[in-house]
């Protein structure tokens, strides 16, 4: 890990009031930001391209081509994000007035994100639009419940996981085989 980068993350720990603790006793990965991204098919409200890896778009390409067969309809609300867009997230957030506490349930710790490596979709369908664990009772969750594994993709935040993250049906994270990431 560059050390660039891990003096980002403090800084940004540190102007938001994060304190470390939360990282190590939740055993958070640190995630390096993705160097290499190519443009998906997929566009988001402000008309932009979502970003991915390489090996990750290639895959997302192949399951949507598969679904679409099935006539299950995959929607992206979010792919890559840099340490930046994630800390501008909890801003946000907190400027709303929300606490912390209740902030990190649910956001990851910048330069803690799947998002950063360029692996990690939030995916929806047609008949949930929003990210909602609403999400699980739609005919595109059951079809990537049952098939996502075949592509690579797995989902990371199922109920009372390990990271104190809230369930998250709709986020699902590319592992290349034998990448172990």
């Amino acid at each position: 890990m560059r050390a660039d980068y891990l003096a980002r993350i403090d800084a940004v720990m540190c102007e938001l009031g994060i304190p470390m603790h939360i990282v190590v006793d939740r055993g958070l990965p640190l995630f390096p930001e993705a160097e290499v991204l190519v443009e998906t098919s997929s566009v988001g409200k402000d008309g932009r391209p979502f970003l991915l890896e390489p090996s990750t778009a290639s895959a997302w390409q192949a399951m949507c081509q598969a679904a679409n067969r099935n006539e299950i309809k995959l929607v992206v609300l979010s792919a890559f994000r840099s340490l930046d867009y994630q800390a501008d997230i909890i801003r946000r957030k907190l400027q709303q007035g929300r606490s912390l506490e209740e902030i990190l349930s649910v956001s990851a710790i910048p330069g803690y994100s799947e998002h950063h490596s360029g692996k990690a979709l939030d995916i929806v369908s047609p008949e949930c639009l929003s990210l909602d664990a609403a999400f699980e009772h739609t005919p595109a969750f059951q079809w990537l419940t049952q098939h996502a594994s075949t592509y690579g993709f797995f989902m990371s935040y199922p109920r009372n996981n390990r990271y104190g993250y809230i369930y998250e049906p709709w986020h699902w994270c590319f592992h290349s085989k034998g990448s172990g990431s």
